[in-house]
């Protein structure tokens, strides 16, 4: 077996310094995310989403980023999954992207709200008819006997609603408002770049943290 402990590699692709970067984390994030779709990255709008339950106890999960702006990065999905009913407990979350082929992390942390019901109903009228579909199949984060159960309830959303599904009441965006950002850089000798942005009095102020 692989010694795990012997892994390593060495950073050596970029930098991350005060004075090249943007004094708005908003427009650092879209040049860092610009860079990773020039650089035809796998996914570069996957990111891990962490919410905390009523117990206390975090969990995380991959889901897709479908926007962001100076209100925030906005993503889709069901308001009953687990997350959903964490977030509607405690309205919190923190957000990261891993670029590995960048050597860039971006973390995010901030409030939670609902995106308006408006653009909710646009963004699903956007999504193929399957996915449209598969929002009405999957009672998301519920145990269900076998796969079995979400294609009969696919076949029957589809019998129901044929080419016009209408979105769930279940199912919609949710935007986190950044108060905090940290950008990662990997470096040689793992004295890697972190420049943090943090909200003070409705200013951004940027700082250096070690590695």
């Amino acid at each position: 077996m692989t010694d795990i402990a012997a892994l390593r590699k060495s950073y050596e692709r970029a930098e991350l310094d005060e004075s090249a970067s943007e004094a708005d984390p908003l427009r650092q994030f879209g040049l860092w995310f610009q860079q990773a779709l020039d650089g035809q990255i796998p996914e570069p709008n996957a990111m891990t989403v962490a919410t905390v339950g009523a117990n206390g106890r975090p969990s995380t999960r991959i889901v897709l980023i479908k926007g962001f702006d100076v209100r925030g990065l906005v993503w889709y999905t069901n308001y009953e999954s687990r997350k959903g009913r964490e977030i509607e407990a405690h309205p919190f979350a923190a957000l990261q992207f891993h670029w590995v082929e960048l050597e860039r992390v971006v973390r995010i942390e901030g409030s939670v709200e609902k995106v308006s019901a408006e653009e909710s109903d646009a963004y699903f009228a956007s999504r193929p008819l399957d996915s449209r579909l598969g929002a009405w199949a999957s009672p998301q984060s519920q145990v269900v006997h076998s796969r079995a159960v979400l294609v009969a309830n696919a076949a029957k959303a589809a019998a129901r609603f044929a080419l016009q599904p209408p979105r769930p009441p279940h199912w919609g965006g949710y935007r986190l408002v950044p108060d905090t950002w940290e950008f990662w850089q990997g470096r040689k000798s793992r004295l890697h770049d972190r420049l943090r942005y943090r909200l003070e009095a409705d200013a951004w102020v940027r700082e250096r943290l070690a590695p």
